[in-house]
């Protein structure tokens, strides 16, 4: 029989907290009368992560369900794993830090009750997180308000349909960003104000440099902004050379005031290196066509546990 909800949990490095979680969304489901399983994909982790969800799976193998990746392809990659094998009639998403309380988990469910929502976001008023997150995560948000004109809003604590979790799957890229797919197939998108709590245990994974890559890579694989700066760059350097020359034509001929080696060495360093520029933006898009030309999947298995299998 399938359960109404799967519940898909990315794990990282998060030995000291996983099953307190489990604990705590197995009692919020029981306590909402529903029935569940539960998906933790652990994202290689280098500590004992993997230990703890074989335990968590040898004592509640009814219900869970535990997924250990080849490699670390990253916490979006890892989400569409355990949204593949979902097999409930709606998907709830959540980190595995604790810091989205478990117990909110009734308010997604509620407001897609009483809307015709196809997903649900738990959005917070006041993010626990460090400065140096919080201003990578506003970034973030703001590139995909600005690029993808989304309501600037989202989180990983979601709740979908299935069906549009499903639809993920059509796209064999290896950079996954799961928010602006959900926008593409669907706009019927509602947001729940939940608790935002500070970790108990573990420092936050993420880094400026992750966070950077992140935004860049956003930026490359979903839009051709790069693209479009370098042909309007191009417009205004070029209206801008030819000005100059103009003056400088002008400056010859009427006051009879030579050009100069400098100007010279200038325009050609300037022009050269708007070319490189141009060259190095143009290689970025070709070495990401070339990835997904070889079609290489978004995630790998390395051992799978199944609730099915107990």
């Amino acid at each position: 029989m399938k359960p109404e909800y799967s519940i898909v949990v990315p794990v990282y490095n998060s030995c000291e907290s996983v099953e307190e979680l489990f604990l705590r969304m197995e009692q919020t489901m029981l306590k909402l009368g529903k029935t569940f399983e539960v998906i933790f994909v652990d994202d290689d982790s280098t500590d004992t992560s993997w230990t703890k969800l074989e335990a968590i799976h040898r004592t509640n193998g009814g219900t869970v369900t535990a997924i250990r990746m080849a490699r670390n392809f990253g916490q979006h990659n890892a989400t569409l794993c355990g949204i593949a094998q979902a097999s409930g009639e709606f998907i709830i998403t959540i980190d595995d830090d604790l810091q989205n309380p478990p117990e909110e988990i009734a308010k997604l469910i509620d407001t897609m009750q009483n809307s015709d929502a196809d997903l649900v976001y738990g959005i917070y008023g006041r993010k626990q997180h460090s400065l140096a997150r919080n201003l990578g995560s506003g970034a973030i948000k703001a590139t995909s308000k600005h690029i993808f004109s989304t309501k600037g809003n989202g989180s990983s604590f979601r709740l979908m349909k299935s069906a549009i979790g499903k639809n993920l799957l059509q796209h064999q890229i290896n950079f996954i960003y799961i928010d602006e797919l959900f926008n593409w197939y669907t706009s019927h998108i509602a947001f729940v104000l939940v608790e935002h709590q500070k970790r108990p245990y573990q420092q936050s994974t993420y880094t400026s440099h992750s966070l950077f890559s992140l935004v860049s890579n956003l930026v490359i694989y979903y839009t051709a902004i790069p693209l479009r700066v370098m042909v309007y760059g191009g417009f205004i350097i070029a209206f801008l050379s030819f000005s100059l020359g103009v003056k400088f034509i002008y400056n010859k001929l009427v006051h009879d005031v030579p050009l100069g080696f400098t100007a010279l060495i200038v325009a050609i360093l300037f022009s050269t290196s708007i070319i490189l520029l141009s060259l190095g933006v143009i290689g970025e898009y070709l070495s990401r066509i070339y990835m997904v030309q070889n079609r290489k999947p978004p995630f790998s298995i390395k051992t799978k546990l199944n609730h099915e299998a107990v």
